[in-house]
């Protein structure tokens, strides 16, 4: 993203592009609703976010816009100086776990699929560490 859109104070910079995800995700990037370049305030050590926004059946037709079922996907900005260190572990380590995480919740069971879900990647001391959280 050109320096003149970034929205990013210039010592914050996003490890990844559009690009990076794309080409993880491949066909699957069609079941993403939302990918947002976060510019909000600091998120500490996560990297990297993703989650699965279920359809809401229980409330007799009040439920989310049929258009909003499906995957979100954050980028969190990192320090400037830290970005291609970190890009290189979530290009080696997070994209494909976060391929793996979408293939297994599109081919996961109802249950699974009617509840909203949100995983993180956290980036601690060059240590990649992901799980699913509430």
């Amino acid at each position: 993203m050109s320096a003149r859109n970034r929205r990013l104070p210039r010592h914050r910079a996003w490890p990844l592009t559009t690009t990076d995800i794309n080409e993880c995700l491949g066909p699957y990037m069609t079941r993403v609703t939302d990918l947002a370049f976060l510019t909000g305030h600091d998120s500490g050590t996560i990297v990297l976010g993703a989650a699965w926004t279920a359809p809401d059946p229980r409330n007799y037709g009040r439920g989310i816009h049929p258009d909003l079922v499906g995957f979100r996907i954050d980028v969190h900005p990192v320090d400037a100086t830290e970005r291609a260190a970190t890009r290189a572990v979530l290009r080696a380590q997070a994209l494909p776990q976060l391929h793996d995480w979408i293939t297994q919740a599109i081919t996961a069971d109802e249950t699974w699929q009617l509840t909203d879900h949100q995983h993180y990647w956290r980036l601690t001391d060059g240590h990649l560490m992901h799980r699913d959280e509430a």
